[in-house]
C-alpha cells in the first residue's frame, strides 16, 4: 500500500485508556444521582470512538442531550487529569512502530474526543515528537471524516492511510477518500479491509517513497 503519511485513531489503536477512564468517570458519576449506574470498563470499551452525543445516549439513554453533554464535559475534565498522571496502556511495540514510521513519513492523530484528550495522551507518554499534527471533534466540531480530510490537506498528503479499530473509523476513512487499515487488536471488528494484529505489522503493509 503506497503511503506518504499515516493517520491514527487514538482509543483502541494507539492506546487502551479504559481502565483510567472507568476510574475517573466512576468518581464523577457516583456523585450524580440521576445517572442511575456507573459504566463498567466493558461498557466503556463498546462506546469508544463514538461522538460525545452518541456515547452518552448509548450509556445513559434516559438523560437529555443537554444533561448528557454537561456530564460528558465533567467526566472528560476528570479523565484528562487522571490520565495525564497515570497514562494509559500503550499497545505492545507501539513506540517502536511510531519511531520507525516517523522516520519515513508524517504521522497524525484524528479522534472523536475532547480538545484536551490528544495532548493528554501525547504528554503522558512522551510521544509528541513522533506526530506532525492532530485533530478532533472537540476542537473543530467536524465529523471524523472531515477532520481526516483537514489533516490530510494541512500535511499536503497525496497517499495517506488511516489506521483505526472500529467500523466507524472505517466508514469515516472511506468517506474521506483515504485507504483504511484495521487495528484488529483494538475494540472493534471490521471485515473486508487490510488488518494488523499488532502495531509492529503496520510498516510491513506500507510502501514509502
Amino acid at each position: 500500500m503506497q503511503c506518504d503519511g499515516v493517520l491514527f485513531d487514538l482509543d483502541g489503536t494507539l492506546w487502551d485508556a479504559t481502565e483510567g477512564i472507568a476510574v475517573s468517570w466512576g468518581a464523577v458519576l457516583a456523585e450524580e444521582p440521576d445517572v442511575g449506574h456507573v459504566p463498567t470498563r466493558a461498557e466503556l470499551e463498546r462506546v469508544m470512538g463514538m461522538t460525545s452525543v452518541q456515547l452518552m445516549d448509548t450509556l445513559f439513554p434516559h438523560l437529555s442531550v443537554e444533561r448528557g453533554q454537561a456530564l460528558f464535559k465533567k467526566c472528560c475534565a476528570a479523565e484528562d487529569i487522571y490520565l495525564l498522571e497515570h497514562g494509559g496502556r500503550l499497545y505492545p511495540g507501539m513506540e517502536e512502530t511510531l519511531l520507525a514510521l516517523a522516520a519515513k513519513v508524517p504521522l497524525a492523530i484524528v479522534s472523536n474526543c475532547g480538545p484536551d484528550y490528544v495532548p493528554t495522551f501525547l504528554q503522558a507518554h512522551g510521544l509528541g515528537k513522533y506526530f506532525a499534527d492532530w485533530e478532533c471533534i472537540g476542537r473543530t466540531g467536524l465529523e471524523k471524516w472531515q477532520n481526516i480530510q483537514l489533516v490530510v490537506q494541512r500535511l499536503g498528503l497525496s497517499h495517506p492511510v488511516y489506521v483505526g479499530d472500529t467500523q466507524l473509523d472505517c466508514q469515516s476513512a472511506q468517506k474521506a477518500g483515504v485507504p483504511f487499515i484495521h487495528a484488529a487488536y483494538g475494540f472493534g471488528q471490521v471485515e473486508g479491509v487490510p488488518a494488523i494484529s499488532s502495531p509492529g505489522q503496520l510498516p510491513e503493509l506500507l510502501a514509502f517513497g
